[in-house]
């Protein structure tokens, strides 16, 4: 007698599988069928888990947001002078990128076509406005350079770092997440910081 196939997918594997594959399709281009087939599982036993499809992009996106902003929560980021709090915020937002690496690229690919892509805009406005903040304060005590305008060097600084999710592959040899952040650090702090 055989013993019928269980399901063993966990709401956290079945979001794992599905981050891949918005990923890899967009989540406009991806049905529930995509998902279904990627995570080798019936339909019906992916909304035994959650609602929908919007449900799991909520989910992804909402790790990435909380990942990044629990930086602004650390001591480090709320205390002392405005460019240490800055300087310690670029790191860890490296460091959060290159760890939640598949949610982080989702989070910056999402569009706004639906009520959970406006609301995760929405936060990244929020969390990249007072990253701005910090900036400002920052370029107010003359920690850092005042020639260079303050929101075109935010739109850098985040250019730079959000531009990791299209080229680094963990999997391959090269610096890693905190290699990776103390580079960054070093490029944009030496460009900033008065001498």
């Amino acid at each position: 007698m055989t013993t019928p196939r269980r399901d063993t997918y966990t709401p956290e594997t079945l979001l794992s599988v599905a981050v891949r594959v918005f990923n890899e399709r967009g989540y406009d281009g991806t049905s529930m069928e995509h998902l279904s087939k990627a995570a080798g599982i019936s339909k019906s036993s992916i909304y035994h888990h959650v609602r929908g499809k919007e449900e799991l992009l909520r989910r992804a996106v909402s790790r990435a947001l909380d990942g990044l902003f629990a930086i602004l929560d650390e001591e480090p980021a709320r205390v002392g002078r405005a460019a240490d709090r800055l300087e310690h915020v670029v790191r860890r937002m490296v460091e959060v990128l290159t760890a939640e690496l598949p949610y982080v690229t989702l989070l910056l690919r999402v569009r706004g076509n639906t009520e959970t892509e406006r609301w995760a805009l929405e936060r990244r406005r929020d969390f990249d406005h007072r990253v701005a903040g910090l900036m400002k304060a920052a370029a107010a005590d003359g920690d850092i350079r005042g020639d260079v305008e303050v929101r075109l060097a935010t739109r850098l600084v985040f250019g730079m770092i959000n531009s990791i999710v299209e080229w680094y592959r963990p999997e391959a040899r090269g610096a890693g997440g905190p290699e990776m952040a103390d580079a960054v650090v070093r490029l944009v702090f030496s460009g900033l910081r008065r001498g």
